[in-house]
């Protein structure tokens, strides 16, 4: 079983047992309004260097990006390792650097050139497993689980190059925090994404966020959609169930209907508070199940955009901007083809307006989303946005066929095109086209 299969069972499963959930979580203030950047520093450059990365970070600011999420820059296990390279799972050293990437000063000095931008920083972290040749496994056998033989346990059959730990143990859950702790005081991060979250007890989350934000307000992303994570512990969770409908609307199994029906029902099981992330791609998509064009096929840019409108933070992978084609390779040196590409024009637009438009903002500082009736709302799934004076309008083909409809009810008198400034006005029965995939963005 895959890190993907896995990890969306039981996420279905945590959904179905949960109802919503109160929060006494505190986003910090910059997130309210941000968009994310998840970096592989390993496949970003020739190089794969901190040092090449941080002469992107230029452009990342010109996007609107406003959170840098780095993966793992832990030192990789040697033993059971696979591939050449290993998996940035597999972590040797919480408090080191992979000398693959560069060094400790090289980390220090991109996350310093970061926040001179006016950006954050946040970097994966893998707590519920090790390497096999971590210290902890001679020095700390006792914080690992083990079978009815005592010997070390894999966490999933599949991922034999790492060991769970047991979270049972007090002291392990001490050295954990005095580790997260620590990126946080010599390093000046920001926050942290979550390997595998769910796979680790909440209460333990829930005891290193507070800790955490003693030292600094942190934001806290969780590789999970798991309701009761968003109590105490985390600002952000995976939303994995919309990205597998996204896929089967693109394959046409499912429709805007369904969509709605998300919207109404799974969703609602989370705090209006929680930012959920939205995506069409990650380093996990990427590689395994394969590029958004290869999921999604001529519906790709029609769920990026939609995924930028959504209650939610919308998520940017590294060469999503470059119209990446390739499933770049996990344990091995794989660079992205770097190119002009009309998707670096069309994210820069989105993040952009999330940034000054307060409809789009995060939790509660944005607004709820709603649904606009039409006659054809099988294939057309359409909605509106308001917060603060700001309104935006969304209006999709989840289809491979031409569309026509109207709205029974007009959602503004006056907005503008978002892609090309001109107004636009939506009036009661006007009979609408739309082409295959075809959207329309409107704004005030």
């Amino acid at each position: 079983m895959n890190k993907l299969a896995s990890l969306a069972l039981l996420g279905l499963l945590s959904l179905s047992a949960h109802a919503q959930t109160s929060s006494s979580v505190k986003h910090p203030a910059w997130s309210r309004n941000a968009a994310i950047y998840e970096a592989n520093i390993r496949q970003h450059s020739p190089e794969g260097s901190f040092r090449r990365f941080q002469d992107y970070l230029p452009e990342l600011k010109k996007m609107g990006v406003g959170i840098i999420w780095i993966m793992p820059i832990n030192p990789i296990g040697e033993k059971n390792r696979k591939g050449t390279l290993g998996s940035y799972y597999a972590v040797r050293d919480y408090k080191g650097v992979n000398p693959e990437f560069g060094t400790p000063a090289d980390f220090k000095s991109l996350v310093d050139a970061a926040h001179a931008l006016g950006m954050k920083v946040i970097i994966d972290w893998v707590a519920n497993h090790t390497a096999w040749d971590h210290p902890w496994v001679t020095s700390h056998p006792e914080y690992y689980l083990k079978n009815d033989k005592g010997e070390f346990v894999p966490p999933v059959p599949d991922w034999q190059d790492v060991i769970k730990l047991n979270y049972a143990n007090r002291q392990l859950r001490a050295e954990m925090i005095d580790s997260l702790k620590f990126w946080l005081t010599e390093y000046g991060i920001d926050g942290f994404r979550c390997d595998v979250a769910e796979m680790v007890p909440t209460d333990f989350w829930n005891e290193a966020r507070a800790a955490l934000d003693k030292v600094k307000p942190v934001f806290m992303l969780a590789e999970a959609e798991t309701t009761d994570l968003h109590e105490k512990a985390f600002d952000m969770t995976y939303a994995w169930q919309l990205k597998d409908l996204f896929g089967e609307i693109a394959k046409g199994k499912k429709n805007a209907n369904d969509l709605a029906a998300y919207m109404a029902g799974p969703e609602k099981k989370f705090n209006r508070n929680a930012y959920r992330m939205l995506h069409t791609s990650n380093h996990d998509l990427n590689s395994w199940e394969g590029t958004e064009f290869e999921r999604l096929g001529d519906g790709a840019e029609n769920f990026l955009v939609l995924s930028n409108l959504l209650k939610g933070m919308p998520l940017l992978y590294s060469g999503q901007e470059a119209g990446n084609t390739k499933r770049l390779e996990f344990f091995e040196r794989d660079p992205i083809q770097w190119k002009d590409h009309p998707y670096k024009t069309i994210y820069t637009t989105l993040f952009q307006l999330k940034k000054t438009n307060h409809a789009l903002w995060n939790g509660l500082d944005g607004g709820e989303q709603m649904r606009l009736p039409t006659t054809n709302d099988a294939a057309i799934y359409a909605f509106s946005r308001s917060k603060a004076g700001n309104q935006v309008v969304g209006i999709f083909n989840l289809s491979g066929q031409v569309q026509q409809f109207s709205f029974s009810k007009a959602p503004a008198a006056s907005l503008s095109n978002l892609f090309s400034g001109q107004k636009e006005s939506l009036k009661q029965g006007q009979q609408i086209s739309l082409k295959p995939w075809e959207y329309k963005v409107l704004v005030k």
